[in-house]
């Protein structure tokens, strides 16, 4: 897929999200984006795993699957053919974000599937000029319907800096970033916060970054030590607190199609998730504090 130069493209190119809908929801929930553009990251495995944990300790989670792999699909156990509608029906206005979301096994966490069709997205709408925000009108009206509000909205964004990871910037409050502990992390952060800077800039004005999550850490590995130093110096207080460790039962889950913390939840990578979910709350409980400062 063509990767978009979003550096070069001006604001005024894109249309603007129609305040009306914005208007409609009566608590938008939280979104956030799960984004690294390096594959093999933890991003998916993140995703799934931090939205069973704030399911788990009384949240009302939507994970919205913008990888054309499906991985966080089928990662909750969600069947190929079972999925009717997916992200790419949505973003490509062929069906409301409310028909694609399907529940799963974990309560009070659903999914918005992926299918394959997402990789041809780019040449579909391409050319639209409000293709940066399909994904932030589809959620603009999200718990106006329905019975289940949600308070967290969790997108699962592909390995690459593309239109679909625009999007997902452009409707995000915060990024959280999955970051493996090894030699090339901070060249590949560096990259994604350039990106970040360009969306802030043209897209999105309130788009921070939330944290930065170290996965894959390996005790036994001086380098995983080093890397985890390095960027606490660089990242300073935007690097949360836990830490993922290699954990051969979060690599296994995915294939039983369910979430680590329903694998096994005593894990050592289960109880790291469940860290992750408070260090997020508390978060946003500082940011919804600051917010209310005059």
């Amino acid at each position: 897929m063509t990767e978009v130069a979003i550096s070069s493209s001006p604001l005024g190119d894109f249309a603007a999200p129609d305040p009306a809908r914005l208007a409609v929801a009566i608590k938008p929930p939280r979104v956030l984006a799960v984004a690294n553009q390096k594959g093999g990251v933890g991003k998916t495995t993140t995703a799934i795993n931090l939205g069973t944990a704030l399911a788990a300790i009384g949240e009302d989670v939507l994970i919205v699957d913008l990888d054309p792999q499906g991985n966080a699909s089928t990662g909750l156990g969600l069947d190929r053919r079972n999925r009717r509608y997916s992200t790419y029906d949505v973003l490509t206005a062929q069906a409301p974000l409310r028909d694609a979301i399907v529940s799963t096994a974990v309560p009070r966490l659903h999914v918005a599937p992926s299918t394959l069709d997402l990789s041809g997205l780019e040449l579909e709408i391409g050319q639209s000029r409000d293709r940066a925000f399909r994904l932030r009108n589809a959620l603009a009206s999200l718990n106006a319907q329905g019975s289940t509000r949600f308070t967290y909205v969790l997108v699962d964004c592909p390995p690459s800096l593309n239109l679909l990871t625009v999007n997902a910037m452009a409707a995000a409050n915060a990024i959280v970033v999955p970051l493996q502990c090894e030699f090339f992390a901070l060249e590949g952060l560096s990259q994604l916060l350039k990106t970040v800077e360009s969306v802030r800039a043209q897209l999105n004005p309130e788009l921070t970054i939330h944290g930065i999550v170290l996965t894959m850490f390996d005790a036994r590995n001086n380098l995983s030590s080093q890397v985890v130093a390095d960027v606490r110096e660089f990242m300073g207080a935007k690097v949360y607190d836990t830490i993922v460790p290699r954990n051969v039962r979060v690599s296994e889950a995915p294939s039983y199609g369910k979430p680590v913390l329903v694998y096994d939840l005593k894990c050592s990578g289960s109880e790291a998730y469940l860290r992750l979910a408070t260090e997020v709350i508390q978060r946003e409980k500082n940011y919804s504090r600051n917010e209310a400062l005059p």
